[in-house]
């Protein structure tokens, strides 16, 4: 899978792809992760990427022409599925969005930055958007790093044991059971005498009814 990340500031996402499961997936070349900066896609001098709002009011709103001419030079070399822009009131990231993205093959996540970008980009040149929730940020960086570990935990032979991610809260509509491990016994907090049975079966219901309980308490929205 390949991953283009368009951003003006490319700094704010290589410590997400250089440490852990994200880092061995690419050195296994799972997955393609590439940080491109948009202001080598700007034509002004001063490679300026944003310019105020027609019709006044604050704060800067980035340009089309950048976005146009980097996803133009990206889209030369290859065949994007989707093309994202990250934003506050975009679709919702929950488990089913990161399980389709994992099957694409290429993908481009855009990074907002400021007020946004010009709205003709919105209506022209992305194929989808994406929220991480109900709040601002001051970019898409961190956003983009989200979602793009949401999806590349999903592929296969990144996850060691390949059924922990099917095991994940979310994925069968409830959140995920309590676990625990060694010693089995500290300060007098055991561990339910369940999970030490070894009886596979009665463990799967318990851990089922577990998430059902958790789910009631937690995340009543998940049930309905």
């Amino acid at each position: 899978m390949r991953i283009d990340i368009i951003t003006i500031h490319p700094k704010l996402l290589i410590s997400p792809f250089e440490h852990s499961i994200l880092k061995r997936a690419q050195q296994k070349k799972l997955v393609n992760v590439n940080i491109i900066n948009l202001r080598n896609y700007a034509n002004t001098k001063h490679k300026n990427t944003d310019d105020y709002a027609f019709g006044g009011g604050a704060g800067m709103v980035m340009m089309i022409e950048p976005i146009d001419n980097c996803i133009k030079a990206l889209k030369a070399d290859n065949h994007y599925d989707e093309i994202i822009y990250l934003s506050p009131d975009g679709e919702k990231l929950n488990q089913s969005v990161a399980n389709q993205l994992s099957l694409c093959k290429n993908i481009i996540l855009l990074c907002g930055h400021y007020k946004g970008v010009d709205e003709r980009v919105r209506q022209h040149l992305i194929t989808r958007e994406i929220s991480i929730g109900d709040y601002v940020l001051t970019g898409g960086e961190l956003a983009a790093a989200v979602v793009a570990d949401s999806i590349i935990r999903l592929l296969p032979g990144v996850l060691n044991d390949e059924t922990s991610a099917l095991n994940d809260s979310f994925q069968d509509g409830l959140v995920a059971p309590p676990v625990y491990t060694r010693p089995a016994e500290y300060n007098g907090w055991q561990v339910p005498e369940v999970l030490l049975s070894g009886n596979e079966k009665v463990i799967d219901d318990w851990r089922h009814q577990q998430s059902l309980n958790r789910t009631k308490i937690r995340r009543p929205d998940l049930l309905q």
